[in-house]
């Protein structure tokens, strides 16, 4: 609620001594409960009450919007850019993995760490190192000053992204400011933003209802929407992140590991993938990457492999980089839950209510860890909407024991000679 001396004053009676410390007071306490809602997932007030701080505040910012600041809570939606989003250069690149896709491909990553490290002269025994979900999401750096966002920007060539600045205010997990008082005088923080499956599911179900367009998968859902160059669209889309590194930093407290840094950055209000662990040996990433694989289909977000990073920031900083990529860090991926192939045939079952089923023979793919080779449409309408079509090449996937199913066609693959699909004569 508003501060004892305030609370019962009008907009109006407030003089502006009295109005500078009521906003600030509010948006604390706003900023602390976004925190505790989107950041912890532990809500400490009421809906209602929460709505009731909001009002308050933007009730005075109305009447004195000499007083509105660009990291109040008011302003998470603001003005979209005018043409193009504009190239902006991070302050430290943004480095790209390399790939593990076996696990002899793992071994040999942690046999050369091993290898460049005893180089130097230290005695190496098993590599410690922080494993963590690899989200299937869309890279973004975030920019602070003196504990202020400044600027949001896509990882674009890893030199140069695209300012985002506009659309990732709108994400409620983005700090606009930082917690605490010891903030870096500059600092940059690196987050992927992703869609969480229930927030796809439930767009996707007011699409259908409206008549509006439907998205075709989380991942790509989450880079779409940064990219709009209107911040209300944004806005309505349902996005979260999660942050992994930092980039640039200009002072801040002493840190010797990435776990550490995880840590910190959970201090300063950033949200990090709660499954992170630190691990010992390639034994132990194994076991990881076999434990998070099972679970997979059961996160609330979509993941498509691991990140393995050596934990010790001196061992990092000794390894360095190759070419656009760490030398201290790797991707284990699972086998993809989508591929491209093309469509043989349509045929159609019949259920014991009647009704039709539409069902797409395939040229067979390996997705998702088994050969698919059918894939369902659902239904009629399902069949009109996405227009499928013999000779047609198509995205199919397959998550966990869920059916495979065509999610988009690639029309511009389309041969000239396809017609829709009819139904078969009764």
């Amino acid at each position: 609620m508003p501060p004892a001396a305030f609370r019962d004053l009008t907009v109006g009676e407030a003089d502006s001594q009295q109005v500078v410390l009521e906003l600030a007071e509010l948006r604390n306490l706003i900023e602390s409960h976004d925190h505790a809602y989107y950041v912890l997932d532990d809500p400490v007030v009421p809906d209602a009450e929460y709505d009731r701080l909001m009002r308050r505040l933007q009730d005075l910012e109305d009447a004195h919007p000499q007083f509105i600041t660009a990291d109040s809570p008011t302003q998470r939606v603001g003005v979209a850019p005018t043409g193009e989003l504009a190239d902006v250069r991070h302050g430290a690149p943004m480095l790209s993995l390399s790939n593990a896709l076996s696990e002899s491909e793992l071994f040999d990553f942690d046999r050369r760490v091993r290898e460049r490290l005893e180089s130097g002269g230290l005695e190496i025994g098993e590599i410690e190192y922080v494993a963590e979900p690899k989200l299937d999401g869309a890279a973004v750096n975030l920019r602070y000053e003196q504990g202020r966002l400044v600027l949001a920007a896509t990882r674009g060539d890893g030199q140069t992204g695209e300012d985002i600045t506009h659309n990732a205010r709108t994400i409620p997990a983005v700090p606009l400011r930082l917690r605490g008082e010891q903030w870096p005088e500059a600092l940059e923080v690196r987050g992927e933003v992703f869609m969480p499956r229930a927030g796809f599911d439930e767009y996707n179900r007011r699409a259908l209802e409206t008549g509006g367009k439907t998205l075709v998968n989380p991942r790509n859902a989450a880079a779409g929407s940064l990219r709009q160059l209107d911040p209300k669209l944004t806005a309505q889309r349902p996005l979260d992140v999660f942050f992994y590194g930092v980039g640039e930093i200009q002072g801040g407290p002493p840190i010797v590991t990435h776990g550490d840094t995880l840590e910190w950055l959970r201090e300063l209000g950033f949200k990090t993938c709660p499954q992170w662990q630190v691990v010992t040996g390639i034994g132990e990433c194994l076991n990881y990457h076999e434990r998070t694989g099972e679970k997979r289909n059961e996160l609330p977000y979509e993941i498509d492999g691991v990140v393995y990073k050596v934990n010790s920031l001196q061992d990092q900083a000794i390894l360095g980089t190759v070419s656009r990529a760490p030398r201290w860090a790797i991707a284990h991926k699972f086998p993809a839950q989508e591929e491209l192939t093309v469509v043989r045939t349509v045929e159609f079952q019949v259920g014991r209510t009647g009704a039709l089923t539409p069902l797409a023979r395939l040229e067979p793919v390996f997705v998702g860890g088994v050969t698919v080779s059918n894939a369902t449409l659902h239904n009629m309408d399902e069949l009109a909407r996405k227009d499928v079509r013999v000779g047609d090449t198509v995205i199919v996937r397959r998550a966990g024991d869920v059916i495979p199913e065509v999610v988009k066609v690639l029309h511009e693959r389309r041969p000239e000679e396809t017609r829709p699909v009819s139904l078969p004569e009764s």
